[in-house]
């Protein structure tokens, strides 16, 4: 199963503020191994950009600290999952954590492909 799991960053930790986030981390995951980091700067932020630049660049799921309701709902119309409740880390600890589901997260999914090991209990 592959998956690009994106994380905003401050530095090179998890920034707790979404929308004021410095960077992305874009983590591509195989057969639940980490196989490369990409780091980006997101465009200027305005309400809205930041989730449609993120699935823009084939995230497919998210790991934040916290997001407010609209960034979650557009995040889940362009088809990617929402993990919101991380702590600061670095992103290969986020990542290796949640792939061996050591993080407790909130999820908010925006499909149900079945791929999931979590429960979609948080469905809109």
């Amino acid at each position: 199963m592959k998956k690009r799991i994106a994380i905003p960053m401050a530095g090179n930790m998890l920034s707790e503020h979404f929308g004021h986030c410095q960077q992305f981390a874009y983590v591509d995951v195989e057969n639940n191994i980490i196989t490369n980091i990409v780091m980006m700067d997101p465009p200027e932020h305005q309400p809205g950009t930041y989730p449609r630049w993120v699935a823009d660049h084939g995230a497919t799921d998210v790991i934040a600290g916290g997001m407010g309701p609209m960034a979650v709902n557009l995040f889940n119309e362009a088809g990617v999952n929402v993990f919101v409740g991380a702590p600061l880390d670095t992103p290969t600890n986020l990542v290796n954590n949640f792939l061996a589901d050591k993080l407790s997260l909130s999820a908010n999914y925006c499909d149900h492909h079945g791929d999931h090991e979590h429960a979609h209990d948080n469905c809109h």
